[in-house]
């Protein structure tokens, strides 16, 4: 008997030993045991070592470093491998998008120039700047999407209520923020200077509005926007979780206000993934994500209203450019919400929660963790 147990024994101990082996390298001390709910959240086969993969999802939740995350889910080849919450969210949870929204705003001009409504590099319909002599005239479409335009902005001051931003989204702006918006000066001449600005997301939501209804109404402004929205991008999409926020003028806060599950930010990014298409059905011609996802001629590391794994002008990393490929590119809002995708890795990454500006580094460092686990293909 016990010589039959000592033959048993190590084939027993063999997978404890492979677990062991995958996750330490030569040297290197066995790391803590894993929660088993941080084993849960990844699929039994996510294509790469499931526990490495737990772990670096766990680290999102437990790592002091991290702040808050309230969601998170790793889609890979069009299919969801880890999915986690924080208690009080699940997957029916609908969360913000803050300056996430600027992407499906990016989207939504898309699908009207393709539809030959709008022309990128014609000036643009914005009737307080059509007045003979005004030099705001001369604004593009593509310098708006490019954050270029040249108008006067403050995205963030101290203290903040001076800012443009929150005077137009909280307080003399709110009830028409693309009056606010469009009613400020040239500070630059368009297309000389980058600047981020959220007042140009509302402009760009003002402008298709205006595009797809002549009338001022404020519930037919909603109507259309929603209609369109809904028709040619969230339903086709499957994103029918989202719910987009409006003005009193009924303008689409294009810039910080669309509401969706973490599934449904996911399900859109593997639309951009897949270069506009979505299960052989081309909604957005691929040359529109292409150009959303190209340097800005002013910053390299943003695109037309989304922003790209490249170092800022001024050196800053929004993303990880030293860690990840250079065709990353991410939705980004405020406190931390990402919609990160690489389609060199046909990898989608969407991380929800709530991290002040200073804790960013450590935050996009954990998400790089995840994308290093992926191969290239």
């Amino acid at each position: 008997m016990r010589r039959r147990l000592s033959l048993i024994l190590p084939v027993l101990m063999l997978p404890a030993l492979a677990v062991f082996n995958a996750a330490c390298s030569p040297g290197e001390s066995a790391p803590p045991p894993l929660d088993p709910a941080a084993m849960k959240a990844v699929v039994q086969k996510p294509g790469i070592n499931r526990e490495k993969l737990a772990r670096a999802v766990d680290a999102l939740f437990t790592a002091p470093d991290a702040a808050e995350t309230r969601a998170l889910i790793v889609m890979h080849k069009g299919r969801i491998v880890a999915e986690r919450y924080a208690p009080g969210y699940h997957e029916n949870t609908r969360f913000i998008s803050w300056s996430m929204a600027k992407s499906v705003t990016g989207v939504l001009i898309g699908m009207l120039v393709s539809d030959g409504r709008l022309r990128l590099d014609e000036s643009v319909p914005v009737p307080a700047w059509q007045r003979p002599g005004d030099p705001r005239g001369e604004i593009t479409l593509r310098q708006l999407l490019q954050m270029r335009s040249g108008l006067r902005h403050s995205e963030t001051l101290s203290p903040p209520y001076e800012a443009d931003t929150v005077r137009m989204l909280f307080l003399d702006g709110r009830d028409n923020m693309a009056a606010y918006a469009e009613a400020q000066p040239l500070e630059a001449e368009p297309g000389r200077r980058y600047e981020y600005s959220t007042a140009t997301s509302v402009i760009l939501a003002d402008i298709a509005a205006r595009t797809l209804t002549d009338s001022a109404d404020p519930a037919t402004r909603r109507q259309v926007i929603t209609d369109y929205l809904r028709t040619r991008l969230f339903d086709p999409v499957g994103m029918k979780s989202m719910l987009p926020e409006f003005d009193a003028a009924g303008t689409l806060i294009g810039g910080s206000l669309t509401h969706g599950t973490a599934r449904d930010w996911a399900r859109f990014g593997e639309f951009l993934r897949g270069g506009g298409a979505v299960k052989g059905a081309q909604l957005l011609p691929r040359g529109w994500i292409e150009f959303m996802t190209s340097s800005s001629p002013r910053n390299p590391g943003y695109g037309a209203q989304i922003w790209l794994n490249r170092p800022q002008p001024d050196g800053h990393e929004v993303l990880f450019p030293k860690r990840g490929p250079a065709t990353l590119f991410s939705c980004v809002g405020h406190l931390g919400q990402y919609v990160m995708v690489s389609p060199d890795q046909e990898l989608v990454v969407v991380r929800l929660g709530k991290t002040d500006d200073e804790a960013r580094s450590p935050l996009v460092a954990h998400l790089a963790d995840i994308f290093a686990l992926f191969p290239r293909t």
